[in-house]
């Protein structure tokens, strides 16, 4: 490719040397600017953020005049609160976590996870997942990647489970809201999933079910990567709120919404009768609701934290979380294209094992 062709995000690579060290030197005061700017945004946000629980309960009963203890008060109250706080939770998030994935290409995931054998390839894999840009959208050519770079199966699908399910947005919004035990219960155990699942599928020998064309498939060379100043790790992060933020406020508005309905007009304790620690069956059912309903983590995260405060259990709750971000309808049809039904029904039979023991476990020890 002409260097003049190349996007503007990676001209630096085309300059020559002397060009390099000016355009390197200009940076230097720009990342001061932005790194000002940042310190004196993130004060403002937090100001902002201390201030929301007043101003929820101003708007509800002060200004919509609404009556104190009805159920349509503690909704609105719910609503208003609970919508700013998450969307800038969500931003603060993504942003930092755009700067982060600007680390990982495709191309450096699948180097290195090439050539990794069993147990280890296993782990990395898991790990990557969490901090990697793909989500089940992206399962068809990262499949196809990974199995012509030499990625083995089992390794392959515990990243394929772990990119989506140990959503660092959910973890990072978790902790915001709920603390760190229960975002490190996510993370943990979701990790251990993808991990175990994973294992189990490369121990079976299931190549087989992968389709012929997708085992014969060639991968381009990989690109040269481009070397990212910071000023433009920091353009990276905010093109990343301004994606990502801009396609799921509507679900994350959907979300609060459902949450809010339950906080306002679900009678406490209500929820602990079928969703409770003692009721058997609630694990699964959750599961097997949570699988069809395919959302993002921002927008099931105020749902879980509703049904958390009417009573329902953490190991129920959760298992419902895992399963709707996890395992999904939509990321079956996409999965098609490569593999065979029979390995797609072992890989979310495996998965929904994996998410109703640990229902249990959780329900069982907290």
């Amino acid at each position: 490719m002409n260097p003049s062709e190349k996007p503007a995000g990676c001209c630096a690579a085309s300059l020559d040397e002397p060009d390099r060290l000016s355009v390197n030197a200009a940076s230097k005061p720009t990342l001061a600017r932005y790194i000002l700017l940042g310190i004196a945004g993130l004060v403002v946000w937090w100001l902002v953020y201390r201030s929301l629980a007043p101003l929820a309960a101003w708007l509800t009963y002060s200004l919509l005049t609404l009556p104190r203890g009805s159920h349509l008060g503690a909704a609105v109250e719910f609503f208003v609160y609970e919508a700013p706080k998450v969307l800038m939770l969500l931003m603060l998030v993504v942003f930092g976590v755009g700067i982060v994935r600007s680390f990982f290409t495709p191309e450096r995931t699948r180097r290195i996870l090439s050539g990794k054998r069993e147990f280890v390839g296993n782990v990395l894999a898991a790990l990557l997942g969490v901090v990697t840009p793909f989500c089940s959208c992206s399962a068809c050519p990262l499949f196809i990647g990974f199995v012509t770079a030499g990625v083995p199966l089992g390794v392959t699908f515990s990243f394929l489970v772990s990119a989506p399910m140990v959503n660092e947005v959910a973890l990072a919004l978790l902790f915001g809201l709920f603390g760190w035990k229960i975002a490190a219960i996510y993370l943990g155990t979701g990790l251990v999933i993808a991990l175990i699942s994973g294992w189990v599928i490369g121990q079976m020998g299931m190549e087989k079910y992968v389709e012929p064309w997708a085992l014969h498939a060639r991968v381009p060379p990989d690109a040269a990567e481009q070397s990212l100043t910071w000023p433009e790790r920091i353009h990276y992060g905010r093109d990343a709120v301004r994606d990502i933020v801009g396609r799921v406020w509507l679900y994350v508005a959907l979300g609060i919404g459902v949450g809010a309905g339950i906080h306002g007009y679900v009678p406490d304790g209500l929820l602990a009768s079928f969703m409770g620690k003692g009721v058997w069956w609630a694990v699964p059912v959750a599961v097997l609701i949570g699988v069809p309903l395919y959302s993002n983590a921002a927008g099931i995260i105020p749902v879980v934290q509703a049904l958390l405060g009417k009573g329902a259990a953490l190991g129920t709750v959760l298992a419902f979380m895992m399963s709707v971000i996890g395992i999904s309808t939509p990321e079956a049809v996409i999965l098609r294209k490569v593999i065979k039904w029979p390995l797609i029904l072992i890989f979310f039979g495996i998965v929904a094992v994996g998410i109703i023991i640990v229902g249990y476990l959780f329900n069982l020890i907290m």
